[in-house]
């Protein structure tokens, strides 16, 4: 599935280059207007907010969660700090989030330029394979020494409801792939076009690699007991030298690979909810006092959400369902069969239908999943 979904996220891609080289469109939402006028450029800006929020938000929860700790099926969690300096009120959840907004994401918002972050976005590369080389090492290490246990290799059906809760994992692995809002930007910023293509592919094929490694080694390790957020697990003994200087190394380089990616995905969400807001104004980067209102106002909402969704689970299968599908499926499958330069090509088409049958398809039974699960749960929740 994550294989399978990366190439259909090379494909999407294309469709949206090639439109835009043909009607001269800079944005993913100039495209859009291209084709389906106004009303299609503020879809797509509406699918950016709900999708980038959601995102951020995720990322937020999951920093928390390494730092402060967390709670998850019933069980404690210890975080980094709480590890080190014991329980203190300046390590707790909300305290550590607002430190690291004030300190971390706000100044590495103020970039006005998405090539201003190409460093951090190398370091953050640099991190999340530091992070997935130390993760392969501990599972590769117990295997050698017999202490890692044959985990389940199916799914646990056990009826028709626990099949359809099976598609509640397609909406996570959309979002995993969504990078459809920033492409023009990378691509006006290049100074070959052509480049655009190499970049995309190597871009997928890191992410693919970094995303199956994962998940097996991940699943190797801790096998029925992996968590939402698999960084919760590395708070137990691992049964290996230096467990514990490995677990904090696990998740402080990950939960830093996150505080380096956030100005990546918050670029392309200021610039969209400024097109949205003030369509008729000048852009953005000249007018600062505009700049500081929207950074100020987007950082100060996913800081709440962050403190308030419990979950990444919840955040993940909201925007997957709804806003990432929508970006990275049904846009440039719409763009295609709309054929506005009759330039699409028969298999082209047909590939932009199965896209779209797939992705509601999919979303509308994760959707009923999810929504079937949580009456189930608040029913039983009523009778107790």
């Amino acid at each position: 599935m994550i294989i399978f979904m990366a190439l259909l996220t090379e494909r999407s891609i294309d469709m949206l280059l090639k439109f835009s080289r043909a009607g001269k469109s800079s944005t993913y939402g100039g495209v859009m207007e291209d084709s389906f006028g106004k009303v299609g450029r503020i879809l797509l800006q509406v699918a950016v907010l709900v999708n980038n929020i959601g995102v951020l938000i995720v990322y937020m929860i999951i920093i928390g969660d390494v730092l402060s700790g967390t709670s998850a099926s019933g069980t404690h969690h210890a975080g980094v700090l709480e590890g080190w300096f014991g329980d203190h009120w300046w390590n707790a959840r909300f305290f550590v989030l607002l430190i690291t907004t004030l300190s971390v994401f706000a100044p590495l918002a103020c970039f006005k330029r998405i090539d201003s972050l190409s460093y951090t976005s190398a370091l953050s590369v640099g991190l999340a394979v530091v992070f997935l080389v130390i993760m392969v090492g501990i599972a590769v290490i117990k295997l050698i020494s017999g202490t890692v246990m044959m985990p389940r290799l199916l799914p646990d059906i056990t009826d028709f409801t626990s099949f359809w809760k099976l598609f509640t994992a397609v909406p996570v692995l959309v979002t995993a792939y969504i990078c459809h809002y920033n492409v023009h930007s990378i691509d006006n910023e290049l100074e070959d076009s052509s480049e655009i293509k190499p970049v995309i592919r190597t871009a997928l094929g890191l992410c693919s690699s970094v995303y199956v490694m994962t998940s097996l080694f991940g699943f190797l390790l801790f096998g029925d007991g992996t968590l939402d957020d698999v960084l919760a697990n590395f708070d137990t003994d691992l049964g290996i030298p230096y467990g514990g200087v490995l677990n904090d190394a696990v998740r402080v380089s990950y939960a830093a690979h996150l505080m380096l990616v956030f100005p990546v995905v918050f670029y392309p969400l200021r610039l969209n909810i400024d097109g949205l807001l003030f369509p008729s104004s000048g852009p953005l980067v000249n007018s600062n006092k505009r700049f500081s209102l929207i950074t100020t106002v987007l950082i100060t909402l996913i800081f709440i959400g962050a403190t308030f969704i419990p979950s990444i689970w919840d955040a993940f299968q909201f925007t997957g369902a709804t806003a990432a599908v929508c970006l990275g499926f049904i846009f440039p499958a719409s763009i295609t069969l709309r054929d506005r330069y009759a330039i699409s090509t028969t298999k082209e088409k047909y590939l932009a239908i199965l896209m779209i049958v797939l992705a509601v398809f999919s979303n509308a039974v994760a959707v009923y999943s999810d929504a079937y699960s949580l009456f189930k749960k608040n029913s039983v929740t009523s009778v107790l």
